[in-house]
């Protein structure tokens, strides 16, 4: 697979948790669905790596991680990397049964809504800096 396939992979992966992500939402599924926005934004921040490193991404669920190892932290508003900042413990808060009661209680559906609609817009940035990325 060429560098290409992988960040079109990556973004096809990423637009599949964001419909998904929605799904849950209209579900009522509300901390599920805040799993699949971190979800959302890890493979579209792994494209990004894949485009300005050449090379494929690190194996980690972090999203300050990836954003920093790819060098696109860089490009993010405070406003950004504060949301990214919110959203990174999702992805082991909806996983482990210690984390999930707690947090599934402020998951209210105004929370996801806005989680989901702050997702959209960041992929959609972050897709349009990778396509200018050279």
């Amino acid at each position: 697979m060429t560098n290409e396939e992988k960040i079109r992979h990556w973004v096809s992966l990423s637009d599949e948790d964001l419909k998904t992500a929605t799904v849950l939402l209209n579900g009522k599924c509300y901390l599920y669905a805040g799993f699949l926005c971190h979800l959302t934004l890890e493979k579209i921040f792994k494209a990004c790596y894949a485009k300005i490193k050449g090379d494929t991404p690190p194996f980690t669920h972090d999203l300050l991680y990836l954003a920093e190892k790819s060098g696109f932290d860089n490009l993010l508003t405070d406003e950004q990397q504060d949301f990214i900042a919110e959203v990174n413990p999702l992805n082991i808060e909806a996983r482990y049964p210690e984390y999930k009661s707690s947090i599934a209680k402020t998951f209210t559906s105004t929370k996801c809504v806005a989680l989901l609609e702050q997702t959209k817009a960041l992929q959609q940035w972050t897709k349009e800096k990778i396509l200018l990325i050279k």
